[in-house]
């Protein structure tokens, strides 16, 4: 095996935290810091135009493309389960949304780790030191100043196009008792509003693009693509470094000081298994020698399940309208050459909606993505007619998954199992769920106008037991998997790291991604794994500050 050198940080994978942490660690130049990545360069087009994500998503130039295990809530289907894989990772190929999720996420997960560092009152500045906000500085948001360049790198702005449909039903959600508001992010999120995007006049902001290149040039930062992480190199339950494929070679880095896993929740925890730090049984089952029995990596999956609902409409412009049409494909792409603005600035959604499933829901548990467009399976091309969806998740799942190496390759995906509405709970709220939406759709005035005809699932489903099975035909991934490596108390055997992101039982060596939230955020999980990343990274400069004095 080839050894490539010796580095005091080793950093897997290059999505968003990986980004960030390069980013800040490199800062420093007295530190030397490499930064692994499996996929390739952010060079290709479609991943900074908005609407790209289309192409990037299910494509294995950007995407890891795993697929699900067939899963009973989902009425057996198995489905695409698309991950960055390329510079930026996810949030290369994401819906862009800006959402951090609920105080009382944070505050949980202060109480559930017992670290108050983490309650929502200490992460709002973390969030606020990388934001670059269009509406500028104020209590919870942050902005670049004149001579501000080392942070504000996150930048978020409104959305650059209109829709009358969207707007149409935001009424109608204020007729059915949802209000209007203007912010999703100061912590208590209920009402409707358009989201806000991570991009610059209408072009994609990445974590590449915002941490990465503007570290790219430090003499001290050596970033690699195209590289499989095989596994860690560990002496006893010291990380020595990372063994990884480059080309036909095996290769190995030593990492001097630590060693941080930023692979994300599917990668982290499949790196952890490989290497010897995982439930003893199953990595008996795969011949791989146990050197910490940590039974909850892997553990703990949870994800957002999004119910699509489409209707047909009349009287209203639509993107199936547009995109069934050459002048409206034409008009498009002027618009965006010359001004930056319309169609293809579009993030997946644009409209947004939060609120309770029931009175006795003690924040909103449920989030609106309403889109004006349909089709019948991401990748599909849209329908030949006029409509829109209105899909609906549960933010706080009840269910829980797991990720699992099927072989000692590291090559070979993990088994993804998310069990889907394998509780009672669950499955009363999707049918709730679906019957908010027709009640906002079908029963108010507002929506009236454009005749709405409910296609997808179909009006044909109406008990509790037909609609959960609706949803299990309708619900599909949102992209947000975390908890495989959750953060947690020292008497919790459960746990993987604790509040400093430290693997319990393992020297040198922190995950520091979406894979550590011991609950899921009520939102959309990038910005919250951006700071993460942040937090993380000050963790480890702290620590380090804290050997050298």
């Amino acid at each position: 095996m080839r050894v490539t050198g010796s580095y005091d940080y080793i950093v897997v994978g290059a999505g968003t935290a990986g980004c960030v942490l390069a980013n800040r660690l490199s800062a420093d130049p007295k530190n030397s810091v490499l930064l692994l990545e499996a996929g390739g360069k952010d060079d290709w087009i479609w991943i900074h135009i908005p609407v790209g994500y289309l192409f990037c998503i299910g494509n294995p130039r950007t995407d890891w493309c795993y697929k699900t295990e067939p899963d009973p809530g989902l009425n057996g289907r198995s489905i695409l389960y698309a991950r960055g894989r390329v510079l930026g990772g996810s949030s290369s190929i994401n819906a862009m949304l800006y959402l951090r999720g609920q105080a009382r996420d944070y505050d949980e997960w202060a109480q559930l780790t017992g670290d108050p560092r983490w309650s929502w009152q200490n992460v709002l500045p973390v969030f606020r030191q990388s934001e670059d906000h269009w509406r500028g500085a104020d209590d919870y948001h942050g902005a670049r100043g004149a001579s501000d360049v080392a942070g504000h790198e996150w930048r978020v702005e409104r959305q650059r196009l209109s829709w009358e449909i969207l707007d149409a039903f935001r009424d109608a959600a204020v007729e059915a008792g949802i209000a209007k508001i203007d912010d999703f992010n100061r912590g208590e999120n209920a009402g409707s509003s358009r989201f806000e995007v991570n991009q610059r006049r209408g072009v994609r902001v990445s974590a590449s693009k915002a941490f990465l290149r503007p570290a790219m040039a430090r003499a001290n930062l050596t970033v690699l693509t195209n590289v499989h992480v095989k596994k860690l190199r560990l002496e006893g339950r010291r990380v020595l470094g990372v063994e990884f494929f480059q080309g036909r070679d095996e290769v190995f880095a030593a990492a001097k000081r630590e060693t941080l896993l930023a692979a994300g929740s599917i990668g982290s925890p499949q790196l952890l298994q490989l290497s010897g730090i995982g439930p003893a049984a199953l990595l008996h089952q795969h011949g791989i020698a146990v050197v910490h029995d940590l039974p909850g990596v892997g553990e703990n999956l949870q994800d957002h399940l999004q119910l699509r609902m489409a209707f047909k409409v009349k009287d209203v412009l639509t993107l199936n309208t547009l995109t069934n049409s050459w002048w409206g494909k034409v008009k498009m792409a002027l618009e965006y050459a010359l001004h930056r603005t319309g169609p293809l600035t579009m993030a997946p959604s644009q409209l947004g909606a939060f609120l309770k499933s029931d009175p006795s829901q003690a924040t909103p548990n449920l989030e609106f993505h309403v889109q004006p467009l349909s089709l019948d399976k991401f990748g599909d091309p849209l329908h030949p007619f006029p409509a829109f969806t209105a899909s609906v998740c549960n933010l706080r799942p009840a269910s829980r998954g797991h990720i699992r190496i099927k072989s000692p390759d590291s090559r070979a995906h993990p088994a993804i199992t998310l069990n889907y509405l394998s509780t009672l709970a669950d499955q009363g709220i999707a049918a709730q769920s679906l019957r908010i939406v027709r009640r906002i759709i079908t029963g108010t005035q507002t929506m009236k106008r454009y005749s709405p005809e409910e296609f997808v699932p179909g009006p044909g489903f109406q008990s509790e037991e037909e609609l959960v099975k609706a949803a299990g035909n309708v619900g599909t991934t949102i992209f947000h998997p975390v908890g495989t490596c959750k953060m947690g108390r020292a008497d919790d055997p459960a746990a993987v790291v604790d509040p400093e992101l430290r693997v319990r039982g393992i020297e040198r060596l922190r995950v520091i991604d979406a894979s550590i939230m011991p609950t899921i955020t009520s939102g959309n999980t990038n910005s919250p794994t951006l700071m993460i990343a942040e937090r993380g990274s000050a963790l480890v400069i702290q620590a380090s500050a804290a050997r050298n004095s």
